[in-house]
């Protein structure tokens, strides 16, 4: 048996939908000043410069002794350690001792390591030659005073923290946080706190919303949780303005397909616009995107919130939030190009065959590594069902396999593409 082809007018490829996407999307300009330490996974709204030489001084890198000039005997004339330097001039011949990190001594040109020298009462006796520069930083060698460290568009991460208060930044401009409403539909969900005995047939937790919320915390976005509503135009209604008043984008799960109780895509019509819906990806068909505009009354909220609406099945919500709205929060977020997200993808040999119809993208879960001849292969997660969960939790990466493209076999060579954040 041969699977189904999935050949549907009207849907969109992946690689335009997500170009659409970034078109559709602008970067935010509010910005706010606070604390480098409160600073990790934001975004930087203004270029930050060195505010002194790093290092400020040339010190030592070694635990040692700091030499003037060259020889096999140096007599001890002090110490600088790193805190306290040594105050007067080494002359031809002289050494003081020094700590790593501690400023060199005037007149010292090299550093040797303590232990390939031998100190008698005051005379220093060298057990090998040290060249001029040797064990010695340089100051200004790593950044220079007034030196751009990062531009305006960049994501901090803890490395930046670190050469920001090194170089004397306090404080950065940044981004202000994206606020993002999550609410999943279904008249079959159930929030976690019910007891699982209290389930009835039919139900399910809402999985959805609690991973898009970990999700979105990974990304440093604030999250205001609508909850789960039921499949009822009204409420979802009564959702949707109070999401379009409270945050910039709303992300839904659920109730985006044709069926008869989904009523996320017509509700969106009713109060803004549809921009995209039903693509060709696999899992995930039924995304919309599109805009709820706010009341002119809102005054300083005006302007429109974006609306993501993701499908239901659990696998497909996480698919097309990462392949999909990841990319355009970026943007939003006032992340620059050069530093957004890498889709980075590579080819591996596949150790088991795979199905797939033409007619979408399709976004298999695997597991990658490298076998004992160091070769980079592949196997599928187990079942690619849109609601298994399990596989997806053992995966380390998708399979991506082309629009066009078919079944595949046990030593065929296909695209992966490891998991990032907030996937990991």
């Amino acid at each position: 048996m041969t699977a189904d082809r999935c050949l549907q007018p009207g849907l969109i490829p992946v690689e335009h939908a997500r170009q659409q996407l970034l078109d559709a999307v602008a970067p935010l300009r509010d910005t706010e000043t606070l604390p480098l330490e409160q600073a990790c996974g934001r975004v930087l709204a203004q270029d930050a410069g060195a505010q002194l030489d790093l290092p400020p001084c040339d010190n030592s890198a070694m635990d040692g002794y700091a030499l003037a000039g060259d020889g096999d005997t140096f007599t001890l004339t002090g110490k600088s350690l790193a805190g306290h330097p040594f105050d007067g001039t080494l002359k031809a011949g002289e050494c003081a001792r020094i700590t790593t990190g501690a400023p060199l001594p005037a007149g010292a040109d090299r550093v040797v390591m303590q232990e390939q020298a031998e100190l008698a009462g005051e005379v220093l006796h060298l057990h090998t030659s040290a060249a001029v520069g040797e064990h010695i930083r340089r100051r200004g060698e790593d950044v220079c005073v007034g030196q751009c460290l990062l531009r305006a568009g960049h994501p901090i991460r803890v490395a930046d923290i670190a050469l920001l208060a090194a170089a004397g930044i306090s404080h950065v401009t940044a981004i202000r946080r994206l606020r993002a409403a999550v609410l999943s539909v279904g008249d079959e969900l159930r929030p976690l706190e019910t007891p699982a005995a209290e389930l009835g047939r039919g139900d399910i937790y809402d999985s959805n919303r609690i991973a898009l919320k970990a999700a979105l915390a990974q990304m440093n976005i604030e999250v205001i949780d609508l909850g789960c509503q039921p499949d009822d135009p009204g409420t979802i209604r009564d959702a949707f303005m109070r999401a379009r008043d409270s945050a910039d984008i709303v992300i839904t799960s659920g109730g985006v397909s044709v069926g008869d109780a989904d009523y996320t895509r017509r509700v969106l019509e009713e109060l803004g616009q549809l921009e995209m819906w039903r693509l060709a990806i696999k899992p995930g068909k039924p995304f919309a995107f599109g805009r709820l505009p706010r009341e002119p009354a809102d005054g300083g909220n005006a302007g429109a919130a974006l609306f993501f609406g993701l499908p239901g099945n659990p696998v497909s919500a996480l698919v097309t939030l990462y392949q999909l709205v990841l990319p355009a929060l970026e943007k939003v977020r006032g992340v620059a190009e050069s530093a957004r997200h890498p889709r980075l993808q590579s080819r591996a040999r596949l150790i088991n065959p795979i199905r797939k119809a033409p007619g979408r993208t399709d976004y298999q879960r695997g597991f990658t590594y490298r076998d004992g001849d160091g070769l980079q292969v592949v196997e599928s997660a187990g079942i690619q069902g849109s609601h298994i969960l399990s596989g997806f939790a053992r995966a380390n990466c998708f399979i991506v396999l082309s629009q066009d493209s078919g079944d595949c076999a046990t030593g065929d060579w296909v695209t992966i593409e490891p998991f990032l954040g907030p996937l990991v």
